[in-house]
Protein backbone atom coordinates (compact mmCIF):
# COMPACT_ATOMS: atom_id res chain seq x y z
CA UNK A 1 0.00 0.00 0.00
CA UNK A 2 1.84 3.09 -1.03
CA UNK A 3 -0.70 5.13 0.44
CA UNK A 4 0.34 3.15 4.10
CA UNK A 5 4.16 4.03 3.24
CA UNK A 6 3.69 7.65 2.50
CA UNK A 7 1.30 8.07 4.94
CA UNK A 8 2.47 6.43 7.72
CA UNK A 9 5.85 8.67 7.59
CA UNK A 10 3.73 11.13 8.48
CA UNK A 11 2.19 9.59 11.35
CA UNK A 12 5.94 10.01 13.12
CA UNK A 13 5.85 13.79 12.38
CA UNK A 14 2.75 14.10 14.90
CA UNK A 15 3.79 11.48 17.19
CA UNK A 16 6.76 13.82 18.48
CA UNK A 17 3.87 16.52 19.31
CA UNK A 18 5.56 19.91 19.45
CA UNK A 19 9.20 18.00 19.32
CA UNK A 20 10.37 19.69 15.89
CA UNK A 21 9.30 22.64 16.92
CA UNK A 22 11.01 23.03 20.11
CA UNK A 23 14.33 21.28 19.08
CA UNK A 24 15.10 23.24 16.13
CA UNK A 25 15.81 26.23 18.75
CA UNK A 26 19.71 25.73 18.75
CA UNK A 27 21.41 27.99 21.16
CA UNK A 28 23.57 26.37 24.00
CA UNK A 29 22.73 28.74 26.53
CA UNK A 30 20.76 27.58 30.43
CA UNK A 31 17.87 29.69 29.73
CA UNK A 32 17.63 27.89 26.19
CA UNK A 33 18.10 24.41 27.74
CA UNK A 34 15.23 25.44 30.29
CA UNK A 35 13.18 26.32 26.99
CA UNK A 36 13.47 23.65 24.99
CA UNK A 37 13.34 20.54 28.02
CA UNK A 38 13.86 16.86 26.72
CA UNK A 39 14.57 18.24 23.20
CA UNK A 40 17.53 20.11 24.35
CA UNK A 41 19.52 16.77 24.41
CA UNK A 42 19.21 13.11 22.68
CA UNK A 43 15.36 12.17 22.63
CA UNK A 44 13.26 9.41 21.50
CA UNK A 45 9.70 8.70 20.84
CA UNK A 46 7.84 5.46 20.64
CA UNK A 47 4.37 4.71 20.13
CA UNK A 48 0.87 2.71 18.74
CA UNK A 49 -0.94 3.50 16.50
CA UNK A 50 -4.23 1.98 14.25
CA UNK A 51 -4.52 3.47 10.81
CA UNK A 52 -7.53 2.94 8.35
CA UNK A 53 -6.57 2.30 4.73
CA UNK A 54 -6.96 1.02 1.25
CA UNK A 55 -6.45 -2.48 0.74
CA UNK A 56 -3.72 -1.82 -2.10
CA UNK A 57 -2.64 1.36 -4.02
CA UNK A 58 -5.35 2.42 -6.31
CA UNK A 59 -8.43 -0.27 -3.99
CA UNK A 60 -12.14 1.20 -2.75
CA UNK A 61 -11.73 -1.57 0.10
CA UNK A 62 -10.26 -0.19 3.27
CA UNK A 63 -8.57 -2.32 6.01
CA UNK A 64 -7.30 -1.86 9.64
CA UNK A 65 -3.75 -2.32 10.46
CA UNK A 66 -1.23 -1.65 13.41
CA UNK A 67 0.58 1.63 12.57
CA UNK A 68 4.47 1.38 15.33
CA UNK A 69 6.05 4.38 15.45
CA UNK A 70 9.57 5.35 16.67
CA UNK A 71 11.65 8.82 15.98
CA UNK A 72 14.20 10.39 17.88
CA UNK A 73 17.86 12.67 17.93
CA UNK A 74 21.20 10.73 19.46
CA UNK A 75 24.17 12.88 18.92
CA UNK A 76 22.36 15.00 16.52
CA UNK A 77 21.39 12.70 14.30
CA UNK A 78 17.84 12.61 13.67
CA UNK A 79 15.95 9.42 12.72
CA UNK A 80 12.62 8.10 12.30
CA UNK A 81 10.20 6.41 9.19
CA UNK A 82 9.19 6.31 6.07
CA UNK A 83 5.75 4.08 5.99
CA UNK A 84 7.64 0.26 6.77
CA UNK A 85 10.63 1.52 6.84
CA UNK A 86 13.26 4.12 8.29
CA UNK A 87 15.41 7.30 7.29
CA UNK A 88 18.72 9.17 9.10
CA UNK A 89 19.29 12.93 8.94
CA UNK A 90 22.93 12.66 9.03
CA UNK A 91 23.19 16.62 9.07
CA UNK A 92 23.48 18.27 12.38
CA UNK A 93 24.54 21.45 11.18
CA UNK A 94 22.40 24.44 10.76
CA UNK A 95 23.22 28.25 9.27
CA UNK A 96 25.17 31.18 11.74
CA UNK A 97 21.02 32.35 12.25
CA UNK A 98 19.59 28.81 13.47
CA UNK A 99 16.68 29.14 10.81
CA UNK A 100 18.17 26.94 8.17
CA UNK A 101 18.86 23.48 8.50
CA UNK A 102 19.84 20.93 5.15
CA UNK A 103 18.66 17.66 5.22
CA UNK A 104 20.10 14.50 4.18
CA UNK A 105 20.44 11.16 4.68
CA UNK A 106 19.84 7.03 3.87
CA UNK A 107 16.18 5.93 3.35
CA UNK A 108 15.19 2.40 3.61
CA UNK A 109 11.84 0.67 3.15
CA UNK A 110 9.65 -2.31 2.50
CA UNK A 111 6.71 -2.19 0.26
CA UNK A 112 3.77 -4.62 0.53
CA UNK A 113 1.24 -3.33 -2.32
CA UNK A 114 -0.63 -6.05 -3.80
CA UNK A 115 0.80 -9.17 -1.27
CA UNK A 116 -1.65 -9.18 1.49
CA UNK A 117 -5.02 -7.93 2.12
CA UNK A 118 -6.37 -8.13 -1.27
CA UNK A 119 -9.31 -7.51 -0.60
CA UNK A 120 -11.22 -7.37 -4.08
CA UNK A 121 -11.81 -11.10 -5.23
CA UNK A 122 -11.07 -10.10 -8.73
CA UNK A 123 -7.52 -7.84 -8.58
CA UNK A 124 -6.90 -11.15 -6.01
CA UNK A 125 -6.78 -13.19 -9.19
CA UNK A 126 -4.26 -11.03 -10.97
CA UNK A 127 -1.88 -12.84 -8.14
CA UNK A 128 0.30 -11.31 -5.40
CA UNK A 129 3.18 -9.23 -6.22
CA UNK A 130 6.36 -10.04 -4.13
CA UNK A 131 7.62 -7.81 -0.91
CA UNK A 132 9.76 -4.73 -2.54
CA UNK A 133 13.07 -3.77 -0.77
CA UNK A 134 13.28 0.05 -1.48
CA UNK A 135 16.47 1.79 -0.44
CA UNK A 136 18.05 5.13 -1.85
CA UNK A 137 17.79 8.59 0.03
CA UNK A 138 16.16 11.90 1.81
CA UNK A 139 17.24 14.93 0.55
CA UNK A 140 15.89 18.80 1.75
CA UNK A 141 16.02 22.17 3.38
CA UNK A 142 14.43 23.25 6.42
CA UNK A 143 13.30 26.90 7.44
CA UNK A 144 12.66 27.76 11.54
CA UNK A 145 11.24 30.68 12.51
CA UNK A 146 9.26 31.30 9.70
CA UNK A 147 6.05 33.42 11.55
CA UNK A 148 6.24 32.48 14.73
CA UNK A 149 9.48 31.26 16.62
CA UNK A 150 8.22 27.25 16.77
CA UNK A 151 7.29 26.85 13.12
CA UNK A 152 8.96 24.98 10.55
CA UNK A 153 8.57 24.80 6.84
CA UNK A 154 10.58 22.02 4.95
CA UNK A 155 11.27 21.17 1.17
CA UNK A 156 12.21 17.48 0.83
CA UNK A 157 12.79 14.87 -1.96
CA UNK A 158 12.67 11.01 -1.54
CA UNK A 159 14.00 8.62 -4.00
CA UNK A 160 14.58 5.03 -3.62
CA UNK A 161 14.71 2.07 -5.57
CA UNK A 162 13.63 -1.67 -5.31
CA UNK A 163 17.03 -3.85 -4.76
CA UNK A 164 14.56 -6.78 -4.39
CA UNK A 165 13.84 -7.59 -7.92
CA UNK A 166 9.92 -6.92 -7.13
CA UNK A 167 8.96 -3.92 -9.18
CA UNK A 168 12.62 -3.29 -10.25
CA UNK A 169 11.51 0.44 -10.38
CA UNK A 170 12.42 4.28 -9.00
CA UNK A 171 10.25 6.33 -7.02
CA UNK A 172 10.79 10.26 -6.36
CA UNK A 173 8.50 11.82 -3.99
CA UNK A 174 9.02 15.61 -3.37
CA UNK A 175 6.67 17.53 -0.34
CA UNK A 176 6.34 20.55 1.27
CA UNK A 177 5.13 20.71 5.06
CA UNK A 178 4.62 23.56 7.24
CA UNK A 179 4.65 22.65 10.40
CA UNK A 180 3.99 24.59 13.95
CA UNK A 181 2.80 24.03 17.76
CA UNK A 182 -0.38 25.94 19.06
CA UNK A 183 0.49 26.08 22.43
CA UNK A 184 2.82 23.81 24.66
CA UNK A 185 0.64 20.79 24.34
CA UNK A 186 -0.53 20.95 20.80
CA UNK A 187 1.10 20.20 17.71
CA UNK A 188 -0.16 20.49 13.69
CA UNK A 189 1.58 19.94 10.72
CA UNK A 190 0.28 20.53 6.76
CA UNK A 191 1.77 18.58 4.06
CA UNK A 192 1.46 18.34 0.03
CA UNK A 193 3.17 15.80 -2.15
CA UNK A 194 3.37 13.50 -5.16
CA UNK A 195 5.28 10.70 -6.60
CA UNK A 196 6.73 9.93 -10.04
CA UNK A 197 7.61 6.15 -11.00
CA UNK A 198 8.90 4.58 -13.82
CA UNK A 199 8.02 2.09 -16.06
CA UNK A 200 8.97 -0.62 -14.29
CA UNK A 201 7.09 0.32 -11.16
CA UNK A 202 4.33 1.19 -13.10
CA UNK A 203 3.85 -2.15 -15.17
CA UNK A 204 4.42 -4.05 -11.97
CA UNK A 205 1.35 -2.61 -10.33
CA UNK A 206 -0.83 -0.84 -12.78
CA UNK A 207 -0.21 -3.45 -16.05
CA UNK A 208 -2.92 -6.71 -17.06
CA UNK A 209 -0.92 -8.43 -19.35
CA UNK A 210 -2.54 -11.66 -21.38
CA UNK A 211 -2.45 -13.79 -18.31
CA UNK A 212 -3.94 -11.72 -16.00
CA UNK A 213 -6.87 -10.78 -17.99
CA UNK A 214 -7.68 -13.89 -18.64
CA UNK A 215 -7.59 -14.98 -14.99
CA UNK A 216 -9.49 -12.50 -13.92
CA UNK A 217 -11.61 -10.97 -16.65
CA UNK A 218 -10.33 -7.16 -16.30
CA UNK A 219 -8.89 -5.99 -20.09
CA UNK A 220 -4.89 -6.26 -21.02
CA UNK A 221 -3.49 -2.35 -20.24
CA UNK A 222 0.10 -1.51 -20.77
CA UNK A 223 1.26 0.99 -18.15
CA UNK A 224 3.37 3.90 -18.64
CA UNK A 225 5.39 5.56 -16.38
CA UNK A 226 4.91 9.14 -15.18
CA UNK A 227 3.56 11.00 -12.20
CA UNK A 228 0.91 8.75 -10.00
CA UNK A 229 -0.40 10.48 -7.30
CA UNK A 230 -0.48 13.64 -5.22
CA UNK A 231 -2.13 14.51 -2.60
CA UNK A 232 -2.58 16.28 1.00
CA UNK A 233 -1.81 15.20 4.67
CA UNK A 234 -3.15 17.17 8.14
CA UNK A 235 -1.92 15.96 11.38
CA UNK A 236 -1.70 16.81 15.01
CA UNK A 237 -0.63 15.71 18.49
CA UNK A 238 -1.42 16.68 21.95
CA UNK A 239 0.68 15.92 25.07
CA UNK A 240 -1.17 14.99 28.21
CA UNK A 241 0.73 16.36 30.73
CA UNK A 242 0.17 19.73 29.04
CA UNK A 243 4.04 20.62 27.85
CA UNK A 244 5.28 18.88 25.04
CA UNK A 245 8.79 20.10 26.71
CA UNK A 246 9.09 17.21 29.86
CA UNK A 247 8.07 14.57 27.34
CA UNK A 248 5.77 11.73 28.25
CA UNK A 249 2.88 10.58 26.90
CA UNK A 250 0.62 12.21 23.72
CA UNK A 251 -2.18 11.09 21.15
CA UNK A 252 -1.98 12.16 17.90
CA UNK A 253 -4.29 11.67 15.15
CA UNK A 254 -3.51 11.98 10.92
CA UNK A 255 -6.04 12.35 7.89
CA UNK A 256 -4.65 12.30 4.47
CA UNK A 257 -5.91 12.12 1.01
CA UNK A 258 -4.41 11.33 -2.04
CA UNK A 259 -5.44 11.78 -5.90
CA UNK A 260 -3.90 9.23 -8.50
CA UNK A 261 -3.77 10.70 -11.94
CA UNK A 262 -1.63 9.00 -15.21
CA UNK A 263 -1.78 5.72 -15.94
CA UNK A 264 -2.36 4.41 -12.31
CA UNK A 265 -5.52 6.14 -12.35
CA UNK A 266 -6.84 4.65 -15.48
CA UNK A 267 -5.42 0.82 -14.97
CA UNK A 268 -8.49 -1.30 -14.36
CA UNK A 269 -7.25 -2.31 -11.24
CA UNK A 270 -7.75 1.42 -10.00
CA UNK A 271 -10.57 2.31 -12.82
CA UNK A 272 -12.49 -0.54 -12.63
CA UNK A 273 -12.08 -2.18 -9.40
CA UNK A 274 -11.34 1.09 -7.24
CA UNK A 275 -10.90 4.52 -6.76
CA UNK A 276 -8.46 7.04 -7.64
CA UNK A 277 -9.34 8.98 -4.74
CA UNK A 278 -7.45 7.60 -1.63
CA UNK A 279 -8.15 8.55 2.11
CA UNK A 280 -6.17 7.21 5.16
CA UNK A 281 -7.08 7.80 8.77
CA UNK A 282 -5.02 6.66 11.60
CA UNK A 283 -4.73 7.88 15.08
CA UNK A 284 -2.63 6.67 18.75
CA UNK A 285 -0.64 7.30 21.35
CA UNK A 286 3.22 7.82 21.25
CA UNK A 287 6.06 8.00 24.70
CA UNK A 288 8.83 10.57 24.37
CA UNK A 289 12.07 10.31 26.63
Amino acid sequence: MHILNRCVAALFASATICAPAFAQEATTDAADTTERGIFAGDWVTVGIGVGYAPSYEGSNDYVLFPAPIAQGSIGGIEFGARGPGLYADLIADSNSDNNIKFLAGPLFRVRLDRNSNIKDPVVRLLGKEDVAIEVGATLGISFAKVINPFDNLSFSTDIQWDVAGAHKGRLISPSISYSTPLSTAIFTSLSVSATHVDGNYADTYFSIDAVGSAASGLPQFDADGGWKSYGASLLGGVDLSGDARDGGWGVFGLISYARMTGDAKRSPVTSLRGDADQWFLAGGISYTF
